[in-house]
């Protein structure tokens, strides 16, 4: 059988992503409405390796320069918004990689021993939406180095919950869906994974997992 594994959340704890909405002064919302400015969404490019995370920096730190600049109600496309709670100007320049600076994920033990059991009689691999930066530092962790391959956003060209990512991890390890099982932390990835008949787990703890899957190795 296949197991997939989601990184973030499962594997690791999550990116504590609301650090750099407080360093810039931003709301999570209008920190996305910004990266979607003109229906050119910056953060799903970087997402699926599009841009690289310089080119993001470079544009994010442009679109605000023209926010404070301009009357930003004049440039922002049809249905884009910004709320009111946030000072425009009070956005600073980004001069180094946030997502790099404040990404410090702690690895869940108990879910790398479940890895290490399933793959003595069973694939594993892990199948996760990342960028440039994370994925550089899970590399120099060593976190990719528990699965027998990796399949990752900003590598594939796709991202969850598109159900086409979970069908080129499919067909490019050979098995099928009825064959496969999925674990992560958000439901809407789940139903993408089970929208094309893989078997699924909704991440609650590592413990939790352990239960459920660790009759798979034995």
């Amino acid at each position: 059988m296949l197991f997939i594994f989601d990184m973030g959340g499962v594997v690791t704890s999550t990116f504590k992503i609301d650090s750099i909405f407080e360093k810039l002064h931003l709301s999570r919302q209008d920190f996305y409405q910004i990266c979607k400015l003109n229906d050119k969404d910056i953060w799903h490019k970087l997402e699926i390796g599009q841009i690289d995370i310089n080119a993001f920096w470079k544009e994010f730190n442009l679109r605000v320069e023209v926010l404070q600049r301009e009357n930003y109600d004049n440039i922002l496309a049809l249905g884009d918004t910004l709320s009111d709670e946030n000072d425009i100007s009070n956005i600073p320049q980004v001069k180094n990689d946030l997502f790099r600076l404040y990404f410090h994920p702690q690895l869940n033990t108990k879910t790398v021993e479940l890895i290490n059991a399933l793959r003595k009689k069973h694939r594993v691999v892990c199948g996760t939406n990342t960028i440039q930066s994370h994925w550089e530092n899970h590399l120099e962790r060593g976190d990719y180095a528990f699965f027998d391959q990796t399949y990752a956003s900003n590598k594939i060209g796709l991202a969850k919950p598109d159900p086409d990512f979970f069908k080129t991890i499919l067909e490019a390890e050979g098995y099928k869906a009825q064959d496969s099982f999925f674990v992560d932390d958000k439901e809407e990835n789940c139903s993408a994974a089970a929208s094309v008949g893989i078997n699924t787990k909704l991440m609650k703890s590592p413990d939790d997992l352990y239960k459920e899957w660790i009759k798979f190795a034995e």
